[in-house]
Parts: C-alpha cells; sequence; structure tokens
C-alpha cells in the first residue's frame, strides 16, 4: 500500500509499505477514505521538536473498516469509523475518567503507530477508540467529520476546560485551526464576546463566520494587548485560548487574561513564566485533548446539521500529490489540507 513517509527535514515522500495488517485479538485494518494534514505534522516536516520525526505521518482519518481481531465486538467490516487522533485501551483509570490521551497503553498514530496519511491503517483497540457514523465514502460531511479527529475536539476541550460560561468574554489567541474551532467552539457554549487575535485577514474572516464578534489582525504582542484591554475596559478577558505554542505566546496569554481568569495552553506544554498563576489567581488549564471522549458528542451534532467545522479544510489533495499539501499549509496558502488516497 502507498503511505506518506517522512525522512527528514523537507524530505517527504509516498511509498510503497507493507500492508496495514491485525497484529493482536483487538486490532482492526481500516481503509482511508479521507485523512487531515496537522500543524503537528507541520512541525515534523519542517524538524522542528515534537512528537513527529517519522518515518510515518498522519494521525486524523476517517475510513472503512476491513478486516477486525478475533476479540472486536462492536464493528464489522464495512462499517465507516470516525478515529481520535490517539488510540487508547478504554478501561484503564485515566480513560474511565476521560482522559484517554493518557492512557499508558495508548498511543498517536503516526507516532506509536501507522500513520495515517495512507491507503490503511492498523488500530489498535478498535473497540475502544473507533467511533461508527452511517455515512458513506461521498457523503458531503466527511470534511466535518475529519475535523473531530483532532483539530474541533481540542477546541472543544479547551472551552470545557475554560469553563467558558454564557455571557463570558473569551479571547482566542491564535488563528490557525484549532484556534478557529476553538471560536466555533465558545460560540456554541454561548460566550458573549469572542476575540479573535491571528495574523491572517482571510483566517480572521473565517472565524467571523465561526462566530468572533472581534478581530485583530496583530503584528506584535504588545498591539494584541492594548486591543483586548481596549474591548474589555481594561479587565482582560474571562478565559484565553492559546493555540500558538511557545512561552512568549503563553506569556501574552497572561498578559490578556482578567484577575482571576482562566488561561487554557493548548499550543504546546506551559514552558513560559506561570508567576500569573500565583499572583493573579488565573487558573491555567488545558492539556493534550483526549479527542474519543468527546467524539460521540461532536459526531451527533454534525450529523444532526447543527455544528460544522468543515470549512476550516480549504484545499484537497491526493495522497501522491501529498507534498503539495504541506507546501500549502507552509507558505499559509491553506489552513488546513484533506487528503484523498
Amino acid at each position: 500500500m502507498k503511505a506518506a513517509v517522512l525522512h527528514g527535514k523537507h524530505q517527504l515522500t509516498v511509498e510503497t509499505v507493507p500492508d496495514a495488517a491485525l497484529r493482536e485479538p483487538g486490532d482492526a485494518v481500516v481503509r482511508v477514505v479521507v485523512a487531515g494534514i496537522c500543524g503537528t505534522d507541520l512541525h515534523g516536516y519542517h524538524g522542528l521538536p515534537g512528537p513527529v520525526t517519522g518515518p510515518r505521518c498522519g494521525h486524523e482519518f476517517i475510513g472503512v473498516v476491513e478486516d477486525v481481531g478475533g476479540e472486536v465486538s462492536t464493528l464489522r467490516p464495512g462499517t465507516m469509523v470516525v478515529a481520535p487522533f490517539n488510540f487508547a485501551d478504554g478501561t484503564c483509570s485515566p480513560c474511565q475518567a476521560g482522559l484517554h490521551s493518557a492512557c499508558a497503553a495508548g498511543g498517536m498514530f503516526g507516532v506509536d503507530g501507522d500513520g495515517a496519511q495512507a491507503e490503511a491503517v492498523r488500530v489498535p483497540f478498535a473497540d475502544a477508540t473507533l467511533v461508527a457514523v452511517p455515512v458513506d465514502r461521498d457523503d458531503e460531511r466527511l470534511p466535518a467529520l475529519l475535523a473531530l479527529t483532532d483539530t474541533m475536539a481540542t477546541g472543544l476541550h479547551a472551552v470545557r476546560t475554560g469553563r467558558v460560561a454564557p455571557g463570558s468574554t473569551v479571547a482566542v489567541l491564535g488563528d490557525g485551526p484549532v484556534g478557529l474551532c476553538a471560536v466555533l467552539a465558545a460560540r456554541e457554549a454561548g460566550a458573549g464576546r469572542i476575540i479573535l487575535i491571528g495574523r491572517h485577514e482571510s483566517r480572521l474572516g473565517r472565524g467571523r463566520d465561526f462566530g468572533a464578534t472581534d478581530t485583530l489582525q496583530a503584528r506584535g504582542d504588545a498591539e494584541s494587548v492594548d486591543f483586548v484591554q481596549t474591548a474589555t475596559k481594561g479587565l482582560g478577558a474571562d478565559v484565553v485560548v492559546e493555540c500558538g505554542g511557545g512561552p512568549q505566546a503563553q506569556n501574552t496569554a497572561f498578559a490578556l487574561c482578567r484577575t482571576g481568569g482562566t488561561v487554557c495552553v493548548m499550543g504546546g506544554p506551559p514552558i513560559g513564566d506561570v508567576t500569573p498563576v500565583f499572583f493573579r489567581g488565573i487558573t491555567l488549564t488545558g492539556g493534550l485533548t483526549p479527542a474519543r471522549a468527546h467524539l460521540p458528542e461532536l459526531v451527533d451534532r454534525v450529523l444532526a446539521g447543527t455544528l460544522d467545522p468543515g470549512p476550516i479544510f480549504d484545499e484537497v489533495v491526493a495522497l501522491d500529490d501529498i507534498v503539495s499539501g504541506y507546501e500549502a499549509m507552509a507558505a499559509r496558502r491553506a489552513t488546513k489540507v484533506l487528503v484523498r488516497p
């Protein structure tokens, strides 16, 4: 079968690799229908620190079950499924608490197992990981469902851990796919004011479509802080969702937040100065998203027509042409790319 293989910085190729196959009785093999390129993949492509180093790439996918192991009881060949970006056993203490991303036996597709930017994927713990969806490969909702595998689940996780309340003011720092989905989730949670700060007018426009009430094409951190302080009459936002990663973005998030407010760090582990947590009573939350915990609710909302994060995908490429998709995202010509094997 074909799969995207990362050999080093900017050295991505599509190659023939061994077919995905069952290894354990709880496995399933899923034939990929659509996959996504994530900012995490892009970090690996640029040779930056992070989980994605190759050789296999991709952790966002929807597909059709092709084969199942002897212990799989809830799935059968021919079933269309949505996969969270990380697989988990569903039985350990973290999984039972809804923290599937902390499962000791689990892992991330493309890092601890087969990559999703391929024709097929082996899925460990298939019963606990995969969510069946009653759609076919031509359904127009596939982009929206694909967004749930990581990006929309992450936006929802930020809003849930930040305890966004009706009428509250939310500032979203970063206009990438996660930031846009955080705007959408904040709107669904009833936030009264949603301030989106980014660098690309086309993405800010999409953010307004998703529910942002105020947008800023920022040229620097000081401008962002001034904008939010002015918009909130000097108080700061009740909840700040940081989607950029790195200590500077996290420090800016603290500066945007009101005393006693909440900062949700979604762009990476908190590695900046966290003294505002102590001196200003700011709650620090966020973390690696347990996407599987959010998937059933999100799938139901997409199928009901009440949620559509699909517009974050603004370019489609074939698997054979996946390098062009990476290049489009790297050059900011595309917000997020959908891949069709």
